[in-house]
């Protein structure tokens, strides 16, 4: 489904609604108060078509609550903007050229968006990779593959950074030495959760961090639901790897669905409640994948996936020898080294997540290929 038909139910911000000098920073005001979903908002934007007078309405008590009318009133716009600009971050207006128009097609869109980083993907190149927090080994691997697949065919990967899933597919991407994109739900400061705080860091210098919340906004549980429509709303795909009863993966498969955008799921055993949300979605209508090669086909995209450029010579010859589970003397043998050095390199493999050993023989987590194979790389013991 075109996303202009899937935008046609949802209220959308009146055109120049924060364009002004006065409306940018009533708008920015706007969403540092807590009480007013974009939902109400966007209503009442209906009727009053800029920023600053919807904030009028609040100062009246005819909008939000009335903490909202207290803190609108007590709120400097000036110094909103300096905190944004202290944590370096920048504010993106729904009228402002770098907010991502695929937002205008889904419910509820964000009145702006605070964003850390590069900017926001195009809809065509952006797919969501979303799944349990309590993940299997197996799921975080495939979350892996499948990111840094997608990161090396030219896709932004999207998630929410939690752990787990989220996470593992963060990691693919910059794997790849691609960009990834993390919506928080909290604010845009706030390093949540702290085990993935160097994660952000690292997004942050390779792709984007961003949130609709302004900085300080600490997170709360029904902030991430409201997450998982911004996840969805910026991605042409998204997909659901591992997800049990109550996960908010269902959320953002959902959200998917209804904005109209395609939707995979990675199929479990039916007796595994890691499996309950993706069967869910394939019963719905999502596309059931098995790797990251039927997410490439379904998706149009070349199946012939890179490595990632900072591998070295004898590490890209080292992935290249594993066409299958592969012995690691094979391995040695085919590159011309010693076995203490070929395990040396696939130690480095698995470590960054690219190779994996199960009952002692090596495979690749991707469907990697290279272009030409160990025999002319010319490796042995003294090069490479």
């Amino acid at each position: 489904m075109p996303a202009e038909t899937a935008a046609d139910p949802h209220l959308r911000w009146p055109p120049g609604f924060a364009s002004g000098a006065d409306d940018r920073r009533a708008a920015l005001v706007l969403s540092a108060l807590g009480g007013i979903t974009a939902r109400r908002l966007l209503e009442r934007a209906a009727g009053h078509h800029a920023a600053a007078e919807c904030l009028a309405l609040v100062r009246r008590g005819e909008l939000g609550s009335g903490t909202d009318r207290r803190l609108a009133d007590e709120f400097d716009p000036t110094e909103l903007a300096r905190a944004v600009a202290a944590c370096g971050a920048r504010f993106v207006t729904c009228d402002d050229p770098e907010y991502p128009r695929q937002l205008g097609a889904i419910h509820d869109p964000p009145l702006g968006l605070f964003v850390r980083g590069s900017g926001l993907p195009e809809l065509d190149r952006a797919v969501a990779i979303v799944g349990a927090r309590r993940c299997s080994e197996l799921g975080r691997e495939l979350a892996h593959g499948l990111a840094r697949g997608l990161g090396s065919a030219g896709v932004d990967v999207v998630s929410g950074a939690a752990r787990g899933i989220d996470a593992a597919a963060h990691e693919g991407a910059l794997a790849a030495g691609a960009p990834t994109v993390a919506v928080l739900g909290c604010g845009i400061d706030v390093e949540y959760p702290r085990a993935s705080r160097d994660l952000l860091h690292r997004i942050a210098r390779r792709g984007t961090v961003v949130s609709e919340y302004p900085p300080g906004v600490p997170p709360r549980p029904f902030r991430f639901p409201a997450r998982n429509r911004i996840v969805a709303g910026l991605c042409r795909a998204t997909v659901v790897v591992e997800g049990a009863d109550g996960s908010g993966s269902l959320i953002t498969g959902e959200h998917a669905m209804e904005f109209g955008r395609d939707v995979f799921a990675v199929p479990g055993a039916v007796n595994n409640p890691l499996a309950e949300v993706p069967l869910a979605l394939i019963r719905d209508g999502a596309g059931a994948i098995r790797g990251v090669d039927d997410l490439l086909g379904d998706l149009g995209l070349d199946g012939a996936i890179s490595p990632p450029p900072d591998l070295s010579l004898a590490e890209r010859a080292a992935l290249d020898a594993l066409a299958g589970p592969t012995l690691p003397e094979r391995v040695a043998s085919d590159l011309g080294l010693g076995l203490a050095d070929a395990l040396t390199l696939l130690l480095s493999l698995e470590l960054r997540g690219l190779v994996r050993s199960v009952g002692g023989r090596y495979e690749s987590t991707t469907a990697v290929r290279m272009s030409g194979g160990p025999s002319t790389m010319g490796l042995s013991r003294e090069g490479g």
